[in-house]
């Protein structure tokens, strides 16, 4: 029985590594990206998985925000692809 213990021992501390340095780290980090695409407002520069910096112009639901890339540039794009949040429309209001 303890012999049976002591040879699991290094693959259960292996695995207690691995959570903390990989997948807690991971879980905390898609926790933030997806509070800052909840916040997504009107007049929000963003940049997109594509590199493509644009400004918010109307949030149309929970999955999709139209932004406009160039004046009178206007596309419809998926919340899950905007990757950054440049700076908030509070913030300018702010300064």
């Amino acid at each position: 029985m303890n012999e049976a213990f002591a040879s699991f021992l290094p693959l259960i501390l292996i695995f207690v590594v691995f959570y903390f340095l990989l997948i807690r780290p991971q879980q905390k980090k898609m926790k933030q990206h997806k509070e800052m695409i909840n916040q997504i407002k009107r007049g929000d520069n963003i940049i997109t998985s594509g590199g493509i910096y644009c400004k918010v112009s109307k949030v149309i639901d929970e999955n999709k925000v139209e932004v406009e890339i160039s004046n009178g540039v206007k596309v419809v794009i998926s919340r899950p692809t905007i990757t950054n949040v440049i700076n908030s429309a509070t913030e300018k209001d702010n300064k």
